[in-house]
């Protein structure tokens, strides 16, 4: 359906409508048979997605979402019934709840390793933060739902493209390296295809709404994405498990090595989601696409898998 500009349909803000996870929420709901109309923020809407989305009928705000601009984010938001929130967190519930209208704040969180681990696990900050932010929402009062995202499908190919953990081999096969067992399952997602159809479920489907929680993605091993790499790019790939000192010593950019390796460790170890199950793709309106399905859908794939970074 599209974007609808009668006054009756729920107004949706989407912040970061330029991300992979806010454009995949404006198509979810483009594809839905419902009516909504939305209203998108961003720093620039000349950029070429803003231009894009205006075309397609999103009221494009230009919006600093920051600290000491809270009078402009509040107009932004005027009339919003449903928002839907990937990065300020704070400021964007705070000024939510000053509007008076939002029956719905959707959240995209992440949980906290250093609390499931008890401490044992502290250097995550990115995932700390963000669940930092869940529970401060949730002692707002402000109607909260929360949609994680999983572990992005396109993460594979962006650790391939770095050169550090995919090694060509003297026989022409390639190592694939990290520091977790390749047996880890993780909630693997071709986010900018799939995560809004998690968050349309929670606007649409009975039994969800504020109160939810929603865990997207799909359980896949590592072992068995590097397979299918393989297999997908006619290249023989092996994962092996490597130590965190390896690790850390061939990672490029230092200043992430200790923080992505706990990360790794809280994969294996603690799980992506913790002990809380993937939510069952049966609300979704569609599929979504398998790890396979995702490589399928990749341009140039082999581009990926080279001797030549």
């Amino acid at each position: 359906m599209t974007i609808s500009t009668s006054p009756t349909a729920p107004l949706v803000v989407i912040i970061g409508i330029t991300g992979k996870q806010g454009g995949s929420v404006v198509r979810a709901l483009i594809e839905s048979p419902k009516p909504y109309r939305i209203r998108g923020l961003t720093r620039n809407k000349e950029k070429p997605a803003a231009v894009e989305y205006t075309r397609l009928g999103v009221q494009m705000v230009a919006v600093a979402v920051t600290v000491g601009n809270e009078e402009n984010v509040k107009k932004a938001f005027d009339g919003g019934e449903i928002i839907f929130e990937v990065a300020e967190g704070k400021l964007m519930i705070d000024t939510a709840l000053q509007t008076g209208t939002v029956s719905l704040f959707i959240w995209s969180a992440l949980e906290s390793f250093g609390t499931l681990s008890s401490g044992r696990i502290p250097n995550v900050k990115f995932f700390d933060s963000k669940a930092i932010i869940t529970e401060y929402a949730r002692a707002s009062g402000i109607p909260l739902a929360i949609v994680q995202a999983g572990y992005y499908a396109s993460n594979i190919l962006d650790i391939c493209a770095m050169g550090s953990a995919l090694r060509p081999q003297d026989d022409g096969s390639f190592v694939f390296s990290l520091p977790m067992k390749g047996s880890t399952l993780l909630p693997v997602i071709d986010v900018e295809r799939d995560y809004g159809l998690y968050v349309r479920a929670v606007i649409e489907e009975p039994g969800f709404g504020a109160g939810c929680e929603v865990l997207s993605g799909r359980l896949t091993s590592m072992e068995d994405m590097i397979a299918g790499l393989g297999e997908a790019t006619g290249k023989k790939i092996t994962y092996r498990q490597i130590t965190r000192e390896e690790f850390v010593n061939v990672f490029p950019f230092k200043a992430m090595a200790i923080p992505l390796a706990d990360m790794y460790q809280a994969y294996e170890q603690i799980g992506y989601y913790g002990k809380k199950p993937v939510t069952d793709e049966n609300i979704l309106a569609r599929k979504i696409r398998s790890w396979g399905e995702f490589l399928e859908a990749t341009p140039d794939l082999a581009h990926f898998v080279t001797s030549k970074h």
